[in-house]
């Protein structure tokens, strides 16, 4: 299935956003991880593009999207950012599939705009204790700008690479190696790192909204069904425990690991039968 890209306009500027499918099938609204942009969804695209219409915006500040205009948005913030694109796009209801700091935000429009989520997909949930948040809001995305000597790149590049290699990918300790993640080919990387390049001076925002989330306090409030999953190499899937005893109307479950096209395919099944079910 072929993925197009495109703009829409809303009240920031302008949001670059992913799109596959037909028109006449359900729509499925994808929130991406950070560092990067919705170019980390294109293979789940691709294999949910063949059930659905797929929507995959870079959120805002990441990617080819304008940045936020408040200087610390919080989850909220993005979620109601979210319902702006959709009307941009004359979406009136759709599913939710949110990852990671995408999770948090996908979680925020299912709780202030439960009549525009049809069905709830949370792929890896960070519940992160106080004393986590606090570390990694003081180390996990530093402020970045642009160096005359170039530094930045040199940072983003070893930014992307080590989140392979390490969780957090600050502690670079044999006891916080990812031993299950095998290290992406550098084409991969390179594609990543441009994506954080082009929002350096913003990306963090995404990561302090996700990191200050009071998803403790939040996720009992979700009503529409969903479905707590993540991958088997994931290190956020200790937290599809905590989400689903919180989230009243909700199941779980581990995800293969996308690293081969059996486990992605067996993924993306996994949540189309979610969501068609």
């Amino acid at each position: 299935m072929t993925i197009n890209r495109a703009f829409t306009r809303i009240e920031e500027g302008e949001i670059h956003y992913r799109y596959a499918g037909n028109d006449s099938d359900e729509t499925v609204y994808m929130i991406h991880s950070s560092p990067a942009s919705s170019v980390i969804l294109i293979p789940m695209i691709e294999k949910l593009s063949a059930s659905f219409k797929v929507i995959a915006p870079d959120t805002l500040g990441f990617g080819d999207s304008v940045a936020p205009t408040q200087e610390w948005p919080s989850a909220g913030d993005y979620a109601d950012s979210v319902i702006r694109v959709m009307d941009s796009l004359e979406i009136e209801s759709c599913h939710f599939f949110g990852s990671h700091t995408g999770a948090h935000i996908a979680s925020e429009v299912a709780i202030k705009y439960p009549d525009r989520v049809k069905k709830l997909v949370l792929d890896g949930i960070a519940m992160f204790s106080d004393e986590e948040r606090k570390e990694y809001l003081e180390h996990y995305a530093p402020e970045i700008k642009p160096d005359e000597f170039g530094q930045h790149l040199v940072w983003a590049w070893n930014f992307v690479r080590d989140q392979f290699i390490y969780f957090p990918y600050f502690k670079k300790t044999p006891e916080h190696r990812r031993a299950e993640v095998s290290m992406a080919p550098p084409e991969l990387l390179n594609k990543l790192v441009l994506e954080v390049l082009k929002g350096l001076s913003t990306y963090h925002k995404g990561y302090h909204a996700a990191f200050t989330h009071e998803d403790k306090v939040r996720l009992p409030l979700i009503d529409v069904e969903t479905f707590c999953g993540a991958s088997e190499d994931d290190p956020l899937k200790t937290g599809i425990d905590k989400a689903e005893e919180l989230i009243p109307n909700s199941s779980k479950g581990l995800f293969p690991s996308e690293s081969s096209e059996e486990g992605l395919s067996k993924k993306a099944e996994t949540v189309t039968d979610f969501l068609n079910g």
